[in-house]
């Protein structure tokens, strides 16, 4: 669903949409009317708006929010850019009584300003300078074209005026209505910049187009042959991403190019990932909200592949955990046959000490595409055994060796009623044994 827009004339007349193509050199060539835009437009934004236009500095959203309006969506994040120094700002701000926060993104141009309990993130236009793959030494500029020439890709390079009137300097609109991903300028130059960018494109990817494969041979091209330059890039990074893309659409596709492209090995995964596994995984459990560690342990065949991915991205202990339990127990822990398939599991959590042992199992169940049982498994409350020691010595049992043994014998009777006796049915089920 699009959001609606109001085409502007320009010099070639007026136009019509769709389509719509932005030229190069005439930014600007249609505004946006959508409620999503509107909403916008808190207190603290039209003050925001006001200090900046009575000191004449250009303000507009950038980047990722104003894909995300023109594709009819309300963002979740709003990063505008602007024409002023973070020095400007600055004095701009505290002229005006308003509270600054976050000065750590000042060096690149950032300052976070705090009104009517918003936070507004307002960076100055800015030209990379120097680029190491990882980093880059920046100087500010007022030129909007040249700060979009410098982000990764098409549909993350537009900016949107405060009145709705769109600046498209790279046909950004246009992929996105086709549901294209192509970076800004060429590839591999974009890519040498940032080599994590080769995981935005295929995050990206995931995210808008239509159908898997419908990529540019010059692309994936400047993808291989820059594939190593990810080995530089900090774990931490890469995770981000990867669980954004292990999430998204065309995953199975989206991996096995990882593979063709030889980004595999630089990313923390095997070099003989399980495809096969990976692929029948992600076609069941689609529909199942997994955790990005669910579905990326079916790529792995044993323990040490997540073992020798925590030690590449440097993942949470849970998710280390996670992954560690499910190549455990994917094989051996399945369901029963008969009129209690659910039992199995019920009695792994019953007999388990480990932490988030109920969380586990319906992770395991996503990853075997037990739908139904999953259902069953969020709905179960975990029973509270009856009987406690307490019970045995009013009944006359004293030796804590004694009521120890009772209560391990009581256990595994109330296991075999399905945890459905009470602690009457036990202590006179004592008496018998």
């Amino acid at each position: 669903m699009w959001a609606e827009v109001l085409v502007l004339p320009c010099r070639a007349g007026l136009r019509l949409f769709p389509p719509l193509r932005l030229r190069h050199r005439a930014p600007g060539a249609m505004k946006l009317q959508s409620p999503q835009f509107q909403a916008l437009f808190t207190p603290g934004l039209r003050s925001v708006a006001e200090l900046f236009e009575k000191k004449n500095y250009e303000l507009r959203i950038a980047g990722g929010a104003v894909r995300d309006l023109l594709s009819g969506m309300t963002p979740q994040d709003i990063d505008f850019a602007t024409t002023a120094t973070p020095a400007e700002m600055k004095e701009m701000f505290t002229s005006a009584g308003v509270r600054l926060i976050n000065n750590k993104g000042e060096k690149h141009g950032t300052i976070t300003a705090r009104l009517h309990e918003q936070n507004f993130e307002i960076t100055t236009l800015r030209i990379d300078v120097v680029t190491d793959g990882r980093h880059a030494e920046v100087e500010f500029t007022t030129d909007w074209e040249k700060d979009a020439e410098r982000r990764d890709l098409t549909v993350n390079s537009m900016f949107l005026g405060l009145d709705g009137m769109l600046y498209d300097f790279f046909n950004g609109y246009e992929d996105l209505k086709n549901k294209k991903i192509r970076f800004v300028g060429k590839a591999s130059e974009r890519i040498q910049e940032d080599y994590l960018r080769i995981l935005r494109y295929f995050r990206f990817y995931g995210r808008i187009a239509e159908k898997p494969g419908d990529h540019e041979p010059s692309t994936l091209q400047a993808i291989k042959e820059n594939a190593k330059g990810l080995a530089g890039i900090s774990g931490e990074r890469i995770w981000v991403e990867l669980k954004k893309i292990l999430l998204g659409n065309h995953v199975n596709h989206l991996v096995r190019l990882m593979y063709e492209l030889d980004i595999a090995q630089y990313i923390g995964l095997p070099l003989d990932g399980n495809l096969e596994e990976f692929d029948r995984v992600t076609k069941s459990i689609q529909n199942l909200c997994p955790k990005p560690m669910t579905v990326l342990t079916s790529l792995f065949k044993v323990k040490d592949d997540v073992t020798n991915l925590d030690l590449r991205l440097k993942i949470s202990k849970e998710e280390k955990n996670l992954g560690l339990f499910l190549v455990k127990h994917r094989q051996e822990l399945t369901k029963a046959t008969g009129p209690e398939p659910l039992r199995p599991y019920q009695d792994f959590i019953m007999d388990s000490r480990e932490a988030n042992t109920n969380a586990k199992i319906c992770e395991l169940l996503k990853y075997q595409g037990e739908e139904h049982l999953l259902r069953e498994m969020q709905q179960w409350t975990v029973p509270s055994f009856p009987v406690s020691g307490h019970d045995l010595r009013k009944m006359g049992v004293s030796s804590g060796k004694d009521i120890g043994t009772a209560l391990q014998q009581l256990r595994e009777e109330w296991k075999k009623s399905g945890y459905h006796m009470d602690k009457e049915e036990l202590l006179s089920c004592l008496k018998k044994l």
